[in-house]
């Protein structure tokens, strides 16, 4: 499955969530990498979203939270053809349905140089 969507600002929050070690040793243990502090944010549509309700829930991995931190669901993704990563949904965020995080090993905007209000596609391998 494939869908495209606008690279957009987050609050910066990513940066914090990522770093921290009941979320960060999880990551590296599904995903064989240790994410970059931080999340690239794409905004996406209404036909994207029906999409994204369609994956497999037995596709989703589970990253267990503790205490005041809420679990997260990932499901290994690819964005532009070129960056290994994942999408994560967070059971506790700001965002709505229509905002997706990325995450990968490196930081995606230095590496592809791609900018707020920039389109990118995202691959889901399952």
């Amino acid at each position: 499955m494939e869908i495209k969507g606008i690279i957009t600002s987050g609050k910066g929050e990513g940066a914090y969530f990522m770093s921290l070690p009941i979320y960060k040793v999880q990551f590296e243990d599904k995903l064989n990498f240790s994410p970059f502090p931080g999340t690239l944010n794409i905004k996406i549509g209404s036909e994207e979203i029906d999409l994204i309700h369609k994956i497999p829930q037995d596709k989703l991995k589970i990253i267990e939270g503790k205490e005041n931190f809420g679990d997260v669901l990932l499901i290994k993704a690819v964005l532009n053809g070129k960056i290994n990563g994942a999408i994560i949904f967070p059971k506790k965020t700001t965002h709505g349905e229509n905002i997706l995080e990325f995450i990968a090993a490196q930081n995606i905007k230095d590496e592809l140089r791609v900018k707020d209000g920039d389109t990118v596609k995202i691959r889901f391998e399952f």
